[in-house]
């Protein structure tokens, strides 16, 4: 009798911070938000097989009441990729060991993109998203490194996602397009100023 009532309260208990988890806007990372876009149908420019164009279809549809356009002038809403992440991810040398050897690797996943409407007309800027995670290099591990190298690719994306919801849910149709909103912060790593205010961005620095 004392287990089953441990049990019940333990579930209770889990109940309770569930419920209030989701009563002050708490979502896991890699949730999905409720964003309520401004569209009843978009369109995304990028191919049918791309991993990025169909986690971001998924999250459109689970909007609710905005579809997925087959072509441009079936749609509301245009999502134009200007850089795509799979064709310009990237991963720079991050420090280095006392030895001089790779200590750490920037994987890097970089996103230009704007809406329009199906006339052309611009209703999000060309806007900059730009992700990174730090990767720890090590020889004796390359296999876990690929696999654990892909998952923070695949995080990134899932990111890079729900970043661009956020920005077209901000979208008010009819009104001037926004300027163009500063690329994001990389997580773990802060980008300095150029002290010499030459316009040479100054190396990352790992947080």
């Amino acid at each position: 009798m004392a287990t089953t009532l441990k049990t019940l309260r333990n579930i209770v208990l889990a109940s309770a911070l569930a419920a209030a988890a989701t009563g002050c806007g708490f979502h896991l990372r890699g949730s999905s938000g409720n964003y309520t876009l401004p569209f009843n149908a978009l369109y995304v420019s990028l191919p049918e097989s791309s991993p990025l164009a169909i986690d971001l279809k998924r999250n459109i549809r689970a909007n609710g009441h905005t579809s997925v356009a087959a072509s441009a002038r079936e749609a509301d809403g245009v999502i134009e990729v200007i850089t795509d992440p799979e064709k310009t991810r990237s991963k720079s040398i991050l420090s280095l060991n006392s030895n001089g050897r790779v200590r750490e690797y920037l994987l890097t996943y970089n996103i230009v993109f704007r809406v329009t409407d199906k006339g052309g007309n611009e209703l999000l800027a060309p806007t900059q998203i730009t992700l990174g995670r730090p990767i720890e290099f090590k020889e004796d591990q390359l296999l876990a490194k690929e696999q654990e190298e892909a998952l923070l690719y695949k995080d990134m994306q899932t990111d890079l996602v729900q970043q661009m919801m956020r920005r077209m849910a901000a979208i008010k149709p009819g009104a001037p397009a926004p300027a163009p909103t500063p690329s994001g912060v990389l997580p773990g790593v802060l980008g300095t100023p150029d002290a010499t205010g030459s316009g040479t961005p100054a190396a990352p620095v790992v947080r």
